[in-house]
């Protein structure tokens, strides 16, 4: 097959979790033997740095990135909310895109078009013109219940009605796209439900994120070494600062009275200043780290407080494929089959939370046993190229339907 992946960011260098699912799948298809051409926005967010591209990778799937300028323009925020238009969604859609995408329409054929995300969905349009190919959204979130539990949170009284109205606002954007595209590739099961739950007729398939288990080795981590806890995770994405403040807040300073040994180390990247600043004991917390692999193997325990997420973590799959223990909300764990206290330790709240980190101290041997499980997990049901495979038979199927 000949398929067109169409991203809303650079899927090289994977420095975040959008990134890496979308890299991990261009992967996986060229490993099944298809032919892929990667076309990317490049935004004043994440801009495109050719010298992380690997030449082969380059070479395989012609990959360019276009500028759209997706920074927050209040002039155009106020029109779409009068127009009852999402801006969240065609702050993406860009002139320039738009012509690249007819040329390359125009001079190519493909299969299938994957839309990486709900806000390359302003392209449809352009792609129903100019191609027959089947389009696909390969839907990362649901952004809408994102938005649900951003203002179900949030403590402003201002700022409440406004999230709500981007919630519902996303919600009808959100099942409208579904009659508009050939089939939909959802992250979770949960997300597939909901999709199909809304009696669309549109083929949806549950598409995990992947991992090549060869690019996260299992680090040997010495018998009695004291117990670290760690989080790393782009800090402008809002459920991830919410969690992370939750946590240094609410949790760590109770954790830290009861056992005062206990460590916990932050990063990610567009940190905060004023958490690079906090000076909280036996706290360290740094920006974006060169290289992530290496940050998770230092550490033997993951803590993922997420409130307000939705679809699958991928820094949980990273975290798991290489035996780390990981502590989460259900909301952070989301997605994912896990079983509480085998493969995972769950907390729906402080207390509990504060319960499982403690617990894990006073016994280290549970940390072994629970990543070990949890790399048996990754192994079985998130290994990439099954993950392509499933894919490829989906594709498969839209084609002959």
């Amino acid at each position: 097959m000949r398929i067109l992946q169409l991203c809303n960011k650079p899927p090289f260098p994977p420095i975040d979790g959008g990134a890496k699912a979308m890299l991990t799948l261009t992967k996986g298809l060229l490993n099944a033997g298809h032919s892929v051409k990667v076309l990317f926005i490049t935004t004043p967010k994440q801009p495109l740095d050719l010298a992380t591209m690997p030449p082969d990778l380059m070479e395989r799937t012609a990959m360019e990135g276009i500028f759209v300028d997706t920074s927050l323009n209040i002039v155009d925020a106020f029109t779409d909310l009068v127009t009852a238009d999402n801006y969240n969604i065609s702050r993406f859609f860009s002139p320039d895109m738009d012509i690249r995408l007819i040329r390359l329409l125009s001079e190519d054929s493909f299969d299938v078009v994957q839309l990486e995300s709900l806000f390359m969905t302003p392209y449809i349009p352009t792609i129903r013109r100019y191609t027959k190919a089947r389009i696909v959204l390969r839907s990362h979130n649901l952004e809408h219940v994102i938005q649900q539990r951003i203002a179900h949170g949030e403590r402003n009284i201002i700022k409440r009605p406004y999230r709500q109205f981007l919630a519902k606002q996303l919600e009808r954007y959100e099942m409208e796209v579904l009659e508009r595209v050939d089939g939909v590739a959802a992250i979770s099961p949960a997300d597939a439900a909901h999709f199909e739950g809304h009696g669309s007729l549109t083929p949806v398939i549950t598409i995990p994120f992947g991992v090549d288990l060869k690019d996260y080795p299992i680090p040997d981590d010495p018998d009695g070494s004291p117990i670290s806890f760690f989080h790393l995770g782009s800090m402008d994405w809002h459920p991830n600062e919410e969690g992370v403040r939750w946590l240094l807040n609410s949790v760590w300073p109770r954790v830290h009275k009861k056992r005062p040994q206990a460590k916990l180390h932050l990063a990610g990247n567009k940190m905060p200043e004023d958490l690079l600043a906090l000076n909280m004991p036996n706290v360290e917390i740094v920006s974006r780290v060169p290289d992530a692999v290496a940050y998770m193997q230092r550490y033997a325990v993951m803590v993922v407080p997420l409130f307000s997420a939705g679809g699958m973590r991928v820094k949980i799959i990273e975290g798991m494929a290489m035996a780390r223990t990981v502590i989460s909300t259900p909301i952070g764990a989301e997605g994912i089959d896990v079983t509480d206290g085998t493969d995972v330790l769950l907390a729906r709240n402080a207390n509990e939370f504060v319960e499982r980190m403690v617990s894990i101290i006073d016994d280290p041997s549970r940390v072994r046993r629970i990543g070990a499980a949890a790399h048996r997990l990754i192994q079985e049901r998130y290994a990439e190229d099954a993950i392509a495979h499933d894919l490829s038979a989906f594709y498969g199927r839209l084609l002959t339907s």
